[in-house]
């Protein structure tokens, strides 16, 4: 099983979980028009790592909390994996989307 990256990252995509990865499975693109950002299921060793890491909970901890979201990753991740590195964003700035708000 791996860690998910769900709709909430969706036109967000703060970033700040790549750089705690020990594997880098983590990676930026373009889905429906919007930022967002894929872990890569075949790389993915669920350490935990980037759980804490995302200030709005975009990430979850298993395929089974959203299972059209770890296929979205996981179809992604392949070309997505391509893409270069984005820069983070910090995690004080607000959230674009209204439905969205900062964890503790």
């Amino acid at each position: 099983m791996s860690y998910v990256i769900v709709e909430k990252c969706l036109g967000e995509r703060y970033a700040s979980c790549v750089a705690v990865c020990p594997v880098d499975c983590i990676h930026p693109g373009e889905y429906q028009t919007q930022e967002f950002m894929v872990i890569d299921p075949v790389v993915c060793i669920t350490c935990g790592a980037c759980l804490p890491e995302c200030p709005i909970a975009a990430i979850v901890e298993s395929e089974d909390y959203d299972p059209a979201y770890a296929k979205i990753n996981a179809d992604l991740a392949p070309d997505f994996s391509k893409n270069p590195k984005v820069p983070e964003r910090s995690k004080d700035d607000a959230p674009r989307k209204p439905g969205n708000k900062l964890v503790q």
